[in-house]
């Protein structure tokens, strides 16, 4: 069950995106307590957590951070944070990261700047994940942003081959693509892998495309992060909305 909620604070009509970003970001900065082992996102919305969260350490807060990225370590050291890693410490108390479509089950497409990856298995250690976005990123199905899949460069044919088959199983088509850079050669992962994004336009069942591309040799890892965010806060026009992910009666 989801549930969500608008608190007070208003955003204004005015506010830019970026300003959204931001407000997004240190709102899941309240969640943040003294000697919390956090999980740092990549991205936009997740560097504006970075800054926020380097100016409390600052001002003498205690926690130490997991970057999901070589851009976000860098980030990170030049705010101050303290950095470790998943073989130096055992669990996260929170990762807090951004995400490129959030869907009603808090279902996510994550993966637009190539961490997503790392992003997985950062989230997966922790025990909170708080997706922080713009609410133009909330919609009612996946899919109309590109869906990243990484993959190991060698026998790429097979792998997108095998990528299409599984698309065609699960009900989804579309055009699919080697990610390149800004500097127009391909796109090449932290990890050394490569990105090809699909075109897919609506996935009705993201779990089930997940498993199906998890299944497949030659696939890294996939965009769809399937029951790992347990709530999204999201900054619009107006006001700032939490949503969080509810155990059934019982449980």
């Amino acid at each position: 069950m989801i549930g969500g909620t608008f608190e007070t604070s208003k955003a204004g009509a005015n506010v830019n995106m970026d300003q959204l970003k931001r407000q997004a970001a240190a709102r899941a900065l309240e969640e943040v307590r003294d000697g919390m082992q956090l999980g740092l996102g990549t991205g936009s919305t997740a560097k504006h957590f970075v800054e926020l969260l380097g100016e409390r350490v600052a001002a003498g807060l205690k926690v130490i951070g997991v970057p999901t990225s070589e851009a976000t370590r860098l980030d990170a050291t030049r705010c101050g944070v303290p950095l470790t890693t998943l073989d130096e410490i055992d669990h996260l108390d929170i990762t807090v990261d951004g995400a490129d479509e959030i869907d009603p089950a808090l279902n996510l497409i994550k993966g637009g700047g190539g961490a997503l990856l790392r992003e997985k298995i950062v989230a997966a250690a922790s025990d909170r994940m708080i997706v922080i976005a713009d609410d133009s990123k909330w919609v009612p199905t996946l899919g109309k942003f590109p869906l990243p899949v990484e993959v190991i460069p060698f026998g790429l044919g097979a792998t997108r081959r095998a990528i299409e088959k599984a698309f065609a199983e699960c009900g989804v088509s579309g055009q699919m693509a080697v990610r390149k850079g800004k500097d127009g050669h391909v796109f090449v992962t932290d990890g050394g892998h490569w990105i090809v994004d699909a075109q897919l336009g609506r996935i009705e069942d993201p779990a089930s495309l997940a498993r199906a591309l998890s299944a497949i040799p030659g696939v890294v890892e996939h965009g769809l992060f399937i029951g790992l965010a347990s709530s999204a806060v999201l900054a619009g026009g107006e006001g700032i909305r939490v949503i969080e992910r509810r155990k059934p009666k019982g449980d």
